[in-house]
């Protein structure tokens, strides 16, 4: 009978002390769940709602914490502005309508001098100058004439046309074919100018085109430009009125990031705090088996006075309370689990 009594007291003292690390590794999982889900809950963004002068926000969560909708309504006083600022919306517009309206009238100006100052352009510096020459002989030729004929009546009817004085020949024709040389360098030398003054005078035309054509452009953004300034007052008074969501936001960032330092400290805390009471747990349940198999392996070395009793089905060893048998082989033991009465609180 020692040697079956050593084999159960063996059996429950292993079993038991399986059971005892199998608690503790199923109460620090416990443990260790209960941690992240409250870290979680601390790291969790949750926005607050905040009232200012200007306006007051407003969020919804679901059941679960998460923000499902955010908003903001601005204040009596700030609505009233916002209305007076609307109300000048149309008028401005209005102008900046009736500006750009006078646009094509200055394209077609624009593209007027922009023609003109092309043609001056056309011209090489050489045909300007020839052309200057031109019109200018052409414009003195009837004097020119003029004067011959006079001169012509004047020699001849003093009798003075065979006179030749030294190598120039006759003096009033020498005098004036010189002052005739004299007048034409005068203007070849004009020419110059008048060819360098077309093409400035051309492409200042080319400038006046390009200037007319923007007074149009600068006449639409002058009148724009109240209605410009009208929808900037009214985008900081939208932004008075968005601060109460913006305050509420970044609270709940903050505490969000505080909750979530917390959590991971906290976390980490409980994860040391797991390793420690499972190895506690282990080394119990190791000395409560080796205490078992000890007490077996004593009770075995004893004499056996009972040993008619081990035949099967003996309802003395059917008899032992929590235990389950098989050809007078335990194949369970309910052992009552009572972690204080072993000095160990599971429950932390």
């Amino acid at each position: 009978m020692g040697k079956a009594v050593g084999g159960i007291v063996g059996a429950v003292g292993s079993y038991y002390g399986a059971k005892r690390a199998a608690d503790a590794a199923r109460d620090a999982a416990v443990r260790q769940q209960q941690a992240a889900e409250w870290a979680r809950a601390a790291g969790k963004f949750t926005p607050v709602g905040m009232t200012t002068r200007f306006g007051t926000s407003t969020f919804d969560t679901d059941e679960y914490g998460r923000v499902t909708s955010a908003g903001y309504q601005a204040s009596p006083e700030l609505q009233a502005l916002q209305s007076q600022v609307s109300g000048l919306y149309g008028g401005s517009l209005g102008q900046a309508e009736r500006a750009a309206a006078l646009q094509p009238q200055y394209e077609q100006a624009a593209q007027g001098l922009f023609g003109l100052g092309q043609g001056y352009l056309a011209q090489t510096p050489e045909e300007a100058r020839q052309q200057y020459m031109s019109e200018q002989m052409a414009a003195l030729r009837p004097y020119d004439i003029e004067q011959e004929q006079r001169l012509a009546s004047s020699v001849f009817g003093r009798g003075r046309g065979g006179l030749s004085v030294g190598v120039g020949g006759q003096p009033e024709l020498q005098a004036l074919a010189e002052s005739r040389n004299r007048r034409n360098l005068q203007l070849a030398a004009q020419a110059d100018q008048a060819a360098q003054q077309r093409a400035s005078f051309g492409a200042g035309l080319l400038g006046t085109a390009a200037q007319t054509q923007g007074m149009g452009y600068g006449l639409q953004t002058a009148a724009l430009a109240p209605f410009q300034q009208q929808m900037a007052i009214q985008q900081g008074l939208e932004g008075l009125a968005q601060q109460p969501l913006e305050l509420g936001l970044g609270i709940g960032e903050a505490a969000s990031a505080a909750g979530a330092r917390a959590g991971g400290q906290y976390q980490q805390g409980m994860g040391m705090a797991n390793q420690n009471f499972m190895t506690q747990g282990g080394l119990r349940g190791g000395a409560l088996a080796g205490l078992g198999q000890g007490l077996g392996s004593a009770m075995g070395g004893m004499s056996n006075p009972l040993s008619g009793l081990f035949g099967s089905g003996s309802p003395s060893l059917q008899s032992v309370p929590g235990a389950t048998w098989s050809n007078n082989y335990i194949n369970s033991y309910n052992v009552p689990s009572n972690p204080q009465s072993a000095g160990i609180n599971l429950l932390g």
